[in-house]
């Protein structure tokens, strides 16, 4: 497959690989009994976050990221996704025909906010009419080595909620 295919239809990859996670994910939970999810959608990403999924008092502001590389370079992040109570971002590795694993998790335990190291350096935003790459007001570059490689579904959805049953004790 021609993987041009992903850049020249990024907004529809977008929209398709968070249905598939936010169906997955909800299967996942399904299996276990989980029904308490709510998942709300942003209807643009003005505040750094494409979703909140949230379980009982576990809230989480969910930043999406996808790409056909292995793992993550250097990921921009809007500094307002630190604020929320307890916002996280997901890399996805998308393969050609949009599986989606593995995965790298940047975020807290459940409940807490999102941390990263504080000497991260301005993010670039798209080229000007001079060619020039300016800074992207309010998103900052996480290098990867911040990231955290989750190799599945299930992973992720513990990183967000943490323990999904009881056979995970102990």
């Amino acid at each position: 497959m021609d993987l041009s295919i992903h850049y020249r239809n990024s907004s529809l990859r977008e929209r398709i690989v968070e249905h598939i996670f936010v169906g997955d994910a909800l299967r996942e939970l399904w299996k276990e009994g989980i029904t308490d999810i709510e998942v709300l959608r942003s209807e643009f990403d003005a505040y750094g976050y494409d979703l909140v999924m949230s379980r009982g008092h576990i809230v989480r502001h969910v930043q999406f990221k996808a790409s056909t590389r292995s793992k993550p370079i250097k990921v921009s992040v809007s500094r307002s996704l630190f604020e929320k109570p307890s916002g996280c971002v997901i890399w996805i590795r998308v393969s050609a025909d949009l599986e989606l694993a593995p995965f790298y998790w940047l975020g807290g335990e459940p409940g807490e906010p999102l941390s990263a190291s504080h000497d991260l350096r301005a993010a670039k935003g798209r080229r000007n009419k001079d060619g020039e790459r300016l800074e992207r007001p309010n998103h900052v570059y996480i290098p990867d080595a911040q990231f955290e490689l989750i190799p599945t579904l299930r992973g992720v959805l513990g990183k967000l909620f943490g323990r999904l049953s009881d056979r995970e004790a102990g």
